[in-house]
């Protein structure tokens, strides 16, 4: 490792409860392999915590139990991070690339994530046999192209709640045909972790009829 990694900020531990051990092999996992797997850059070890573990995090109170899907979990963010600070919630992580499915599929059974399960698909062609409850993702592409990708994987009265960066109410602004035509409402930006964290997180949620 080139760089060092970020300390532990105090909030983690707030953020996490009784699962920060958890998180912390998971921080110290990804911070020994993400480079050398192509999950995180070079630059990230620094703010490993601060700007991916609880940029996540700050989410969780958002979900509820039932079955979570995670679409393009990547280096499990924010999937794992997720699960493991709600251990009450399902999850299902789903991701294309071969060895990002290896890396979550290890890092699952490594952490004893009895709540989760890694599924190599992409969105556009899952099949569950179940229909979300909510569906996460970040940093995968933009609202209106991620809302035919994810909302149809949603029970009636299910979720969305994708992190976005600064630009989110733009988005929504040119996200108005796929908001109509699948039957989107309450669609919002919630602003998560102000005072708490250096960085804000950005979700935009809303409800698929």
């Amino acid at each position: 490792m080139t760089e060092t990694l970020e300390a532990e900020p105090a909030v983690a531990a707030d953020l996490f409860g009784d699962r920060i051990e958890v998180a912390r092999e998971f921080t110290r996992h990804l911070a020994e392999q993400g480079e050398e797997l192509g999950l995180i850059g070079p630059l990230e070890l620094p703010r490993l915590w601060s700007r991916h573990i609880l940029n996540c995090a700050v989410v969780a109170p958002l979900l509820r139990p039932g079955l979570v899907g995670d679409v393009g979990s990547g280096a499990g963010l924010p999937g794992l991070v997720l699960a493991i600070a709600r251990p009450d919630v399902s999850f299902v992580l789903i991701e294309p690339m071969e060895r990002r499915v290896a890396w979550l599929t290890g890092q699952v059974a490594a952490l004893g994530l009895t709540n989760t399960r890694v599924l190599r698909a992409r969105a556009e062609d899952i099949r569950l046999d179940t229909p979300l409850d909510q569906v996460t993702a970040r940093a995968v592409s933009a609202f209106k192209t991620l809302i035919p990708l994810t909302a149809p994987l949603l029970r009636g009265g299910g979720e969305l709640v994708l992190m976005k960066g600064a630009g989110a109410a733009g988005e929504i602004a040119n996200a108005a045909k796929p908001i109509a035509r699948y039957h989107l409402r309450n669609v919002e930006v919630l602003t998560l972790g102000e005072g708490v964290l250096q960085d804000v997180t950005r979700v935009i949620r809303a409800t698929v009829d």
